[in-house]
């Protein structure tokens, strides 16, 4: 996914900043980050609060096996399917993992 189609996706949300990272892009709202871009999919951050949300959404958790051959969870989850066509629909999975950011952050 280009630049310009991340930055539209989450106009709803106000303006992004984008970083290489990972292999993918990092995705930054006021310097929190709260969104990755990884093997062209978009994955929203979520923590205690609002995994629960992603999950009950059928959103799925990012995972990658670890070094003793158990998945390592990350923090961060798949974009529910009906927020791809609706901006505002975007806009509070946005909203939500940038929050999730701002706490992740603060701890």
């Amino acid at each position: 996914m280009d630049n310009e189609a991340i930055e539209e996706l989450f106009e709803p949300l106000g303006r992004v900043t984008i970083k290489r990272m990972f292999g993918g892009k990092g995705i930054y709202h006021h310097g929190v980050i709260f969104a990755l871009e990884l093997h062209d999919e978009l994955m929203l951050k979520a923590d205690t609060q609002t995994a629960p949300m992603f999950a009950e959404a059928g959103a799925r958790q990012w995972s990658y096996e670890g070094k003793t051959g158990k998945p390592v969870l990350m923090p961060y989850w798949s974009v529910p399917d009906e927020a791809l066509d609706d901006p505002d629909v975007m806009g509070k999975w946005a909203r939500l993992a940038y929050e999730a950011g701002v706490r992740t952050a603060t701890k």
